[in-house]
């Protein structure tokens, strides 16, 4: 029993060292896409003031905004992030304090910005190792911390510089009291000072560092209520479950100061890409289909996006067969833990967590209109129950020990898969999109992008950064409606030299709604009918010379 104990420990070490080796490999090979450019921005202290707007600016200049401002304190970040985003504060000013303490340079930005997720990504490794030990048995730990460890949608997370891992942590964290809480109140055991201080600060903080938290925190509340209804044993149990319900509110009563700003955050514009740009009655659907689409993809991700069908297709076809497969193994292990009786209450608890946070998923979905389910990474508020599932069905007594060797060889393969940006791809691609611009060498390229929020400011940005030092980038203001961009476009000074390649990038903006001719200095800018495309964001390339007329002058 000791040397099993011993071997244990050193799986859980191998596995998270495997785990980190993940999160660190390759965490700057990609680019800083949309999302990371405002956690950039906000972490640095800067604010949409001091992007340079509708006027030409050199690529240079862009960098020296990714610098951070040494005059600014966490409240300032606080008021940034309130005034700024639709985030609660918590997450970037704790990456503002760690940019102050490394001292970041443009260089090595991007892999300062992520490192910090990754490594709460690490930390939920050994966590869901917890987790699974307190729930059911350090075995079933063992190989749901593997599992995290190589599952590409973990990896994803954690090698992005965004507000993801950290409440993935917490969500573990909390799960790990949630589990305790039913056990013993159910026994009629009182749960440990410092199991109640651990819930309610991992709920507390995970309330501050994510809005999606409230999912989490509402589902264990469900929960508890759920047990209290189903389990009670009479009159005397159930004053002991309502004596905890004061406790078990304190995270909500301690985030009160910022609901206000929740439901500001809620209902601002930035939300709004959330809801379908061209409704249909596919819509009804598509949630459903999202949703299960990403548990696919929390186990395995092969390269299928920007690939010929004739390879694309047999890959996606193996994941449907593995995912079936894995479901069809799951499934059996969760009966045979139902079965065993001594942990159904442990299985309980983590599949009604899970089935809460659904719920509220569709609930925001259908009943708010704001479709969460679009992007894949939304889903990591509950995958921590999902992983824990699995772990524990994955080690029940009928299951051969090669299942889950399989399981997490394929889930090493698609993390080596994520970290080589051969998966998981972003909405956009903005070093794909920098490097088809330069159709002509010989020719300098200026690129001009519409902008009407922040979030498409850093969109703009995030493609400026992978262009050429020697071009020229504008941002200009479409907030009344292209046209502006066009007249705007005109008038701007400081011009660059012709013949010029000029870029128009148009978030929302159809083909047949770009115009013919752009003036740019007096000079026509002449549409290439070739040279319109797409990768996320429509961009077309103009083809610009001196008049002789404006030559002359």
């Amino acid at each position: 029993m000791q040397r099993l104990k011993i071997d244990l420990r050193w799986g859980v070490i191998v596995v998270v060292l495997v785990g980190a080796a993940l999160r660190f490999g390759h965490l700057d090979l990609k680019p800083l896409w949309l999302d990371e450019i405002l956690t950039a921005l906000l972490s640095l202290g800067r604010t949409g003031s001091d992007v340079p707007l509708d006027r030409w600016v050199s690529i240079a200049q862009l960098h020296d905004l990714f610098s951070l401002n040494p005059d600014v304190t966490c409240a300032d970040i606080r008021h940034i992030v309130t005034t700024e985003s639709t985030h609660p504060p918590f997450f970037f000013c704790l990456i503002h304090q760690w940019l102050q303490w490394v001292q970041p340079t443009f260089d090595r930005l991007t892999w300062q910005l992520r490192s910090i997720p990754a490594l709460f990504g690490i930390g939920s490794i050994a966590a869901v190792y917890w987790l699974d030990r307190v729930a059911f048995s350090a075995k079933a730990g063992l190989v749901a911390a593997a599992l995290l460890a190589v599952s590409p949608f973990a990896v994803y997370l954690s090698q992005e510089a965004r507000h993801y891992t950290l409440p993935l942590l917490l969500v573990i964290v909390a799960l790990v009291g949630l589990v305790q809480f039913v056990r013993n109140l159910v026994r009629g055991k009182r749960v440990s000072t410092w199991t109640r201080l651990l819930w309610v600060a991992a709920n507390t903080i995970g309330l501050y560092a994510h809005y999606f938290f409230v999912v989490a925190y509402g589902a264990q509340l469900a929960t508890l209520a759920s047990v209290a209804i189903v389990r009670r044993e009479g009159r005397k149990s159930l004053k002991t479950w309502l004596g905890e319900l004061g406790f078990w509110l304190t995270p909500a009563l301690l985030f009160l100061p910022w609901l206000t700003t929740l439901l500001h955050h809620f209902d601002r514009p930035e939300t709004d890409w959330f809801k379908p740009f061209e409704p249909s009655w596919t819509d009804h659907f598509a949630p459903i289909v999202q949703t299960l689409a990403s548990w696919v993809l929390m186990a395995i991700a092969l390269p299928v996006e920007g690939q010929p069908l004739w390879f694309a297709i047999p890959m996606g076809l193996a994941m449907v067969g593995f995912t079936l497969w894995l479901t069809r193994v799951a499934w059996r292990g969760i009966c045979d833990r139902w079965q065993a009786i001594d942990r159904r209450l442990e299985l309980l608890t983590l599949a009604s967590f899970t089935g809460w946070s659904l719920l509220a998923f569709a609930s925001i979905v259908y009943g708010f209109g704001k479709d969460i389910t679009t992007a894949p990474r939304y889903h990591f508020i509950y995958y921590p129950g999902i992983c824990a599932l699995l772990g524990a069905a994955l080690t029940s007594e009928k299951q051969p020990l090669r299942r889950s060797s399989v399981v997490v060889a394929v889930g090493l393969l698609s993390s080596l898969f994520v970290t080589s940006d051969l998966a998981f791809h972003k909405p956009y691609y903005p070093r794909q999109l920098a490097r088809s611009l330069e159709v002509d060498r010989n020719v300098p390229i200026a690129t001009v992008v519409g902008y009407q929020n922040l979030q498409e400011i850093a969109l703009g940005l995030s493609v400026a950064l992978e262009l050429p030092t020697s071009s020229k980038f504008a941002l200009l203001d479409r907030t009344q409606s292209y046209e502006f961009v066009w007249n705007t476009l005109e008038t701007l000074s400081d011009t660059p030299n012709f013949p010029l390649d000029l870029w128009v990038i148009a978030p929302g903006l159809r083909q047949a709604e770009y115009p013919q001719t752009l003036v740019l200095s007096g000079s026509n800018c002449d549409r290439d009918p070739n040279e319109y495309h797409r990768l996320g964001v429509p961009y077309q390339r103009y083809q610009c010379s001196r008049s002789i007329a404006s030559s002359l002058q």
